[in-house]
């Protein structure tokens, strides 16, 4: 559809609206389509906005491209052990959308979304939409996640979140705080410093990983000895599940390993986690050196993991050796405090994201505001998609989308029959 379509008067009807035109609103797109189920896809900007828009420049993907696919597209380009670009991601799903037709509105702003009789009533900046069935597929990664005390930071340091943070010119003059220790947290502690800028990196809870493991990307290992197919219903406390931060891992063409000793040793100063700011101070945890010891004691039972599941499939012969990495090295005297200001001009805020649901206008969130879901299903022909660990460990990958699509597809389905139903029972004479 064109983004310079004429705003409607009243409110259209299709069975389905997909909202977010990303990976998994396009999955379920597809899914729907084979159905011959009548949908919208609802995007905001262009297909895959996210991705050209909302990233900062250097960032690549996590995962080899040989990893990326959706149903009926895998990469199949020449560079397999790669990692895509935020403009590669782009194009990926850009050609995807192209290839199943999907129908997507772009540059339409979802506004709120309501209950209207057995389906829901969508509002857009173009006009309402009635459906029967509505999936949420604009992904987990709407808004950033900071601390509510970050408003006592002083207004003379700077502030940006990986949600606004480009590259390194962005940033004033002097020392830079980056705050947060997964995947973004490092690789922008990095970026910032080789910019020849001074970087402390604030430390909390973190999951080390190496890129590869005995010749394999560890990526490799987590799929294909299925921890990435891990179902949530399987693990103990299925809530903390879905906290754990995403590993420490970047995507290099020579595959580097990303860790704090990596950053220590080229410079960067570690200090423990952010607890608040007090006058011109930020104030930090003394934990560092316990949290650094449970992420080496937990990678060495990953890679345990990995060394058993190798044996038991009789492939020692086919990858490397088994290889253990150096302890986290700390500094003897940890200091409890940065301050902020004359010499650290900035903070660059790695603390996470969440979903933007605030359009939703539904009794479907908890008392933190997060979205009430069974493993997907948020409410009768309402689903979500692409939220961390929601049915498999690898439900926000690309590669995730497939599965989880297949199995809430039954869902909608079921939805849209039962209402077909009931408008038959109530109105006979359109049956």
């Amino acid at each position: 559809m064109s983004p310079h379509a004429p705003l409607r008067r009243g409110a259209a009807t299709v069975d389905v609206i997909v909202v977010g035109g990303g990976h998994n609103g396009l999955a379920m797109s597809q899914a729907l389509a084979q159905r011959s189920i009548p949908h919208v896809v609802l995007e905001r900007g262009a297909v895959a906005n996210a991705w050209r828009t909302e990233r900062w420049d250097s960032l690549r993907l996590l995962t080899p491209n040989w990893m990326s696919r959706l149903p009926g597209h895998a990469y199949d380009d020449d560079d397999p052990d790669g990692y895509m670009s935020g403009a590669e991601v782009a194009a990926f799903l850009t050609s995807y959308a192209a290839r199943i037709a999907a129908p997507v509105q772009t540059h339409t702003t979802v506004l709120r979304a309501e209950r209207a009789g057995d389906g829901y009533r969508v509002h857009t900046d173009r006009g309402d939409w009635l459906c029967r069935a509505l999936v949420l597929a604009h992904g987990a990664f709407g808004r950033p996640l900071l601390p509510a005390w970050a408003s006592a930071v002083p207004a003379d340091v700077q502030q940006l979140s990986a949600h606004t943070y480009r590259h390194p010119g962005q940033l004033a003059d002097g020392g830079v705080l980056v705050v947060g220790a997964s995947a973004t947290g490092l690789q922008l502690a990095q970026e910032i410093h080789a910019s020849g800028r001074r970087v402390t990196l604030a430390v909390g809870e973190h999951v080390r990983a190496p890129r590869t493991y005995r010749g394999r990307d560890i990526q490799w290992w987590m799929l294909a000895s299925g921890v990435l197919d891990q179902r949530i219903e399987e693990q103990d406390d299925p809530e903390r599940a879905r906290r754990v931060p995403s590993p420490q891992l970047i995507g290099t063409p020579e595959r580097a390993t990303l860790d704090l000793n990596t950053l220590r040793g080229q410079g960067v100063t570690l200090v423990g986690r952010l607890m608040g700011v007090r006058e011109r101070r930020a104030l930090c945890s003394g934990s560092l050196r316990n949290v650094c010891a449970l992420a080496d004691l937990k990678l060495n039972r990953l890679l345990d993991r990995f060394d058993e599941w190798a044996r038991e499939q009789g492939l020692d012969g086919d990858v490397g050796a088994p290889e253990r990495h150096a302890p986290t090295a700390i500094d003897a005297k940890l200091p409890l405090g940065v301050d902020l200001g004359c010499e650290m001009r900035s903070i660059v805020w790695a603390t996470g994201f969440a979903p933007d649901h605030s359009w939703l206008d539904l009794a479907a969130f908890d008392r933190r505001g997060r979205l009430l879901h069974d493993r997907g299903v948020v409410a009768p022909g309402l689903v979500v998609l692409g939220l961390p660990f929601m049915r498999r460990r690898k439900s926000s990958f690309i590669h995730g989308a497939e599965d989880d699509v297949r199995e809430l597809l039954p869902h909608i389905v079921q939805h849209l029959d039962a209402t077909a139903r009931a408008q038959a029972a109530r109105s006979p004479a359109l049956a």
